[in-house]
Formats: C-alpha cells, structure tokens, sequence
C-alpha cells in the first residue's frame, strides 16, 4: 500500500512536466505547418522565409523546418529525397532506416553519438516540399524518439 502511495505521488509530480503544451510553427511562403515540442524556442525566421531553426536550451538537440521547391518537372520528389539522403551519406551520417515514396520520404542515422531524423512531404501543388531535421543526442533517443514521431505525424501542407 505504501508503494502504491508513493507511485501516485511520484506519477502527481511528473505529470505536469508532460502536460506542457506543444506550440506551432506555421509557414506562409510555403503554406505548411508542424507541430514545436515544449521548451523549443524558435532562433528566428530564415531570410528568405523558407523556415526557422528550433533549440533546445542546455541541450544538443536541435529541430530545423523548411520549405523548398520540388523541381518536379526535371527530377521530381523521389530523386531529390535519395539526392538528400546521399549528401547525409557523404557528411559521414550512417543511414540505418530510409523509406521513399512518391509523396513523403524519412530517413535516419547516426554519426559521434548523435541522431538524425528527416521528414519530407510532398506539397499540394506537387511543386513545393516541406521538411523537417530533428538532431539529438543518442543518450536522448528514449526521450526523443516519441517527439520526432509527433513531429513526423504533425508536418503538413495547407491545402
């Protein structure tokens, strides 16, 4: 009963920290938006308002979104998410899981102790795309693998 006790007093003080609202980064240029994670503050609006870089204070853990054109007439999404993939490659991140399709392509890997997480969606107009980099230590990874899968389900374009 004693442990019971405590259990629920343990649960009483970690729930709040949980219950942290999630904020919402929303891009004009490109009419996407995705979901921000607590304690993430954004570093400012690119120049070209393509997206925004996110930080987590005290921490290594970074998320960068952005916007881009697909290119769809030369080369189309697929050939630019394998083109992204390979320059990962090439920076010495070694890609341990990677899916692309004609629509949304993910990938991840690792390098010194540390995770990458990319997500790209294709646009509406099939001419745009908007992405999302997640970058955390891989000490984090129980605590981060839940966000990124939040991050993942919540990148979309307006349409």
């Amino acid at each position: 009963m004693r442990f019971i006790s405590l259990l629920f007093a343990v649960i009483a003080l970690v729930a709040p920290a949980n219950a942290q609202e999630w904020g919402r980064y929303d891009n004009a240029r490109f009419g996407y938006s995705i979901a921000v994670p607590p304690g993430f503050v954004g570093q400012g609006q690119s120049q070209n308002g393509d997206g925004q870089a996110f930080a987590l204070p005290g921490r290594v853990t970074s998320l960068t979104v952005w916007g881009g054109l697909t290119g769809v007439v030369h080369n189309g999404f697929e050939v630019m998410a394998e083109a992204s993939i390979g320059h990962d490659t090439d920076e010495g991140w070694n890609i341990t899981y990677r899916v692309t399709t004609p629509k949304w392509a993910s990938w991840s890997g690792t390098k010194g102790g540390n995770i990458l997480y990319r997500r790209m969606v294709l646009l509406c107009d099939g001419s745009a795309y908007a992405a999302f980099e997640m970058k955390y230590g891989q000490i984090d990874r129980v605590s981060m693998d839940p966000v990124v899968e939040r991050l993942v389900g919540s990148l979309r374009g307006d349409c």
